[in-house]
C-alpha cells in the first residue's frame, strides 16, 4: 500500500510529473529562444513564474459562473495526471493497465481542451469566449488524425492496452518502422492539442489577448499553465510509448534516462516548430487536418491492416 501511494504521489507520479512538466517548459522556451538567436530564460524561470502566480490574487469577473470558473483548472490538471498513470514509461508495463486503456488515455487527454472551452465561455468575456470557440473548433480538427495514428498502431499490435502495444513492438522491433507516417501525424496533431505555434489560434496574443485564459489570474492561472506543461509531458510520453518503443529491456536506470531523452526530443521538435512556422488561421488549421492529416492517418491504418493480414 505504501509503495502504491509513493508511486502515485511522488515517483513516477504527481511530484515527478510536476517537476518534469516545468523542466519541459524550460526546454521548450530555451530551445525556441536559441533557434531564434536569443538567450532565453534561466532554468528556474518556469518554477519562479508558478510561485509568482500562486502569490497573486484570484480575480473572478462579475458575470462569470463562479463554480465552473474555479473548477476548470482543477479538472484540466487532474485529467492529464490521471492519463499519465496508464502510459508505459521506461518499461513495457504502465503503473496501471487494463485492456482498453488506450481509449481512456485519449479520452482523458481530450478533457483539458474542453476545460479551456468551458472556462473561457463561462468567463463571459468577449476575448475569452472567442478563444473558447476557437479551442473547441480546433479540437474537432486535430483529434481525428491523432486518434487514428495511435489506433493504427494498436491495430497492428492487436491490443487495446498501451502496455500490450509496448510489449508487441518490444518483441517485434522491426514493425515500428511501419508506423513512421503515423508518428509524424501524431507529432503535428500534438502541436494542435497543446495549442502551440503554428496552431496557437485559440490564445493568439496579438488578436485576443490570451484567449480562454484572458480573465484568469493568480492560482487558477497557475493551475492552467502547469496543466499545459504536464499535458505536454504526457502527450510526449504517449508518443514515445507508442511510436518509439526502444530500450524497454534494459536496466531501469538506463531505461529511465532513455525515456527522458525520448520526451525531450519531442519537446525540442515542438520548440523547432514554434521557431520555423508562423501562426495559421483557424480555417487553414482545419483544412490541414481534414484534407492532409486525416487522409494520411487513414492511409496509416490501411498500411497496418495490410501488414497485420500478411502476418497471419
Amino acid at each position: 500500500m505504501i509503495k502504491e501511494i509513493f508511486q502515485i504521489l511522488i515517483f513516477p507520479g504527481v511530484a515527478f510529473l510536476f517537476a518534469f512538466g516545468l523542466a519541459a517548459e524550460f526546454i521548450d522556451r530555451k530551445f525556441c529562444a536559441r533557434f531564434q538567436n536569443r538567450i532565453g530564460p534561466p532554468w528556474f524561470q518556469p518554477f519562479a513564474d508558478f510561485i509568482k502566480l500562486l502569490g497573486k490574487e484570484d480575480i473572478v469577473p462579475g458575470d462569470a459562473d463562479l463554480t465552473i470558473f474555479r473548477l476548470m483548472p482543477v479538472f484540466a490538471l487532474t485529467s492529464s495526471i490521471t492519463a499519465f498513470f496508464y502510459i508505459p514509461l521506461w518499461g513495457r508495463q504502465a503503473l496501471f493497465s487494463f485492456n482498453g486503456d488506450v481509449i481512456v488515455v485519449l479520452y482523458l487527454l481530450t478533457i483539458p481542451t474542453l476545460t479551456y472551452f468551458l472556462g473561457g465561455w463561462y468567463s463571459r468575456s468577449v476575448y475569452s469566449m472567442i478563444g473558447a470557440i476557437r479551442s473547441l473548433t480546433q479540437l474537432f480538427a486535430y483529434e481525428v488524425p491523432l486518434f487514428l495514428s495511435i489506433l493504427a498502431s494498436a491495430l497492428l499490435a492487436d491490443s487495446w492496452s498501451l502496455s500490450g502495444i509496448c510489449g508487441f513492438y518490444a518483441k517485434h522491433p522491426g514493425y515500428w518502422v511501419a508506423n513512421l507516417l503515423g508518428f509524424g501525424i501524431a507529432l503535428i496533431s500534438l502541436l494542435g492539442k497543446l495549442e502551440k505555434v503554428p496552431f496557437d489560434i485559440p490564445e493568439a496574443e496579438t488578436e485576443i489577448v490570451a484567449g480562454s485564459f484572458t480573465e484568469y489570474s493568480g492560482r487558477l492561472l497557475a493551475l492552467f499553465r502547469v496543466s499545459i506543461d504536464i499535458e505536454m509531458v504526457v502527450g510526449a510520453s504517449l508518443l514515445a510509448a507508442v511510436f518509439l518503443p526502444f530500450a524497454l529491456n534494459v536496466a531501469p536506470a538506463l531505461g529511465f534516462i532513455i525515456y527522458l531523452a525520448k520526451v525531450i526530443l519531442i519537446v525540442i521538435f515542438i520548440a523547432l516548430a514554434r521557431s520555423l512556422f508562423a501562426r495559421l488561421r483557424i480555417d487553414q488549421m482545419i483544412s490541414l487536418c481534414w484534407r492532409v492529416l486525416a487522409p494520411l492517418a487513414f492511409l496509416q491504418v490501411l498500411i497496418d491492416l495490410f501488414i497485420k493480414g500478411a502476418m497471419r
